[in-house]
């Protein structure tokens, strides 16, 4: 929440932002600033029946994932490009209007569990001399809650976890670029839910492509897990039977299974209901991919890394490398640079095929593969997992 809060003051105190300024309508801002409304509006609400039924645990707990997983790691994460720079335009204003109000908003919900510091939060933001604890207590617009928006930001928000998961475990760094992230669906609903997001995935994964298909197109090869605690009570002598059917049963089955969250089922003659929450529904990897299931969400990531997509991922190393370079001198955020880099087998072909993209990140307005002079002060070395550059980093001349 400081750090949150520190982003917003740093920028707003620049670009001199009014919260008396009039309102930018919420119907006319980006999606992503109507998501993170229609969310604050349901904690508000949540929090709200959470203490009316004296549950202050639960009430603190959901302010803290709304902060946490939503406000600061995923909308000021990817709106941060929103408040850099430039004059304050419609757009920059409504992100600034958005996140001013769900701080103000969490600094009137978190005072009756941190009241010293919503107090200090609350009279930073507003510059009011009152305190946090004179205003009123929030209360939800239902207007401004989309259920069916808040459900897309958060399919998004588990399958982007669920594929960073998948990274880490073969250790593939995100700016390494993937290929292709397949994700099957079970109904038209979820397919739409995906192809809105899908650039938002892409993005945040760093894949080419999201390939969505169907639950009954057998490209991933399925299987049920009884959970024989939860198949126990509701069959009794029968479980066993249940399980070994349950076990068996085919793709179309499991497909119904994940589409309905039930399935109906003949055991020894008579109709039996069986719910999702009963299975756990596990698909096996596919060669060179790697497979997730959470509930009914699975997805399958190519984690095959071609030569073009290893280039590709020096290339944006070289990146991140300079820009802390350029941070480290001190560099102003529009200096301009030159680059020099030393011939090494591992980096040349990365460098030569992403010349463009290097020197567009890096605001480079010339770069070369050459001889570098030893004893040149100006030359750093890139120390890049097992590869090692060495590039010379000047100012450019005017």
């Amino acid at each position: 929440l400081y750090n949150t809060y520190s982003f917003f003051a740093l920028y707003a105190n620049v670009d001199g932002f009014d919260p008396e300024a009039p309102q930018v309508p919420v119907s006319e801002r980006p999606e992503i600033d109507r998501w993170i409304l229609s969310l604050l509006n349901s904690l508000v609400k949540e929090v709200s029946e959470a203490l009316d039924d004296y549950e202050p645990t639960r009430a603190a707990r959901a302010i803290g994932d709304f902060v946490g997983d939503n406000l600061s790691n995923w909308y000021v994460r990817l709106n941060r490009k929103r408040f850099w720079g430039g004059e304050m335009t419609t757009d920059k204003l409504a992100a600034y209007q958005t996140l001013y109000t769900c701080l103000k908003t969490v600094a009137l919900l978190m005072a009756p569990f941190a009241p010293f510091y919503a107090d200090r939060l609350y009279r930073d933001l507003t510059g009011s001399t009152e305190s946090v604890h004179l205003d009123r207590f929030p209360v939800a617009d239902d207007t401004l809650i989309d259920n069916e928006l808040e459900a897309r930001q958060k399919l998004a928000q588990d399958i982007t976890s669920m594929a960073l998961a998948l990274r880490r475990k073969v250790n593939l760094k995100v700016r390494q670029p993937l290929q292709t992230i397949m994700v099957p669906v079970a109904d038209e609903s979820r397919r739409k839910a995906l192809e809105a997001i899908m650039e938002l995935v892409k993005s945040e994964i760093n894949v080419k492509d999201l390939k969505i298909v169907g639950n009954d197109e057998g490209i991933l090869v399925k299987s049920v897990k009884p959970d024989f605690k939860k198949l126990g009570p509701k069959f009794g002598k029968q479980m066993k039977a249940a399980a070994e059917i349950i076990k068996n049963l085919d793709a179309k089955a499991i497909a119904t299974l994940e589409r309905d969250g039930k399935l109906t089922f003949d055991l020894n003659g008579t109709p039996a209901d069986l719910d999702i929450a009963d299975v756990e529904i596990i698909s096996e990897d596919i060669p060179g991919w790697l497979v997730a299931n959470e509930g009914n969400l699975t997805i399958a990531l190519d984690v095959t890394v071609t030569p073009e997509l290893r280039r590709e991922g020096i290339a944006r190393d070289i990146v991140n490398r300079i820009q802390n370079i350029r941070k480290s001198r001190d560099y102003d955020i529009t200096d301009r640079i030159s680059l020099t880099f030393a011939p090494a087998d591992a980096t040349d072909d990365a460098i030569r095929d992403f010349a463009d993209y290097i020197s567009r990140q890096v605001l480079a307005t010339s770069l070369e593969i050459a001889p570098i002079a030893d004893g040149d002060e100006s030359v750093e070395e890139l120390n890049m997992d097992d590869i090692t550059a060495k590039v010379r980093i000047s100012l450019a001349t005017s």
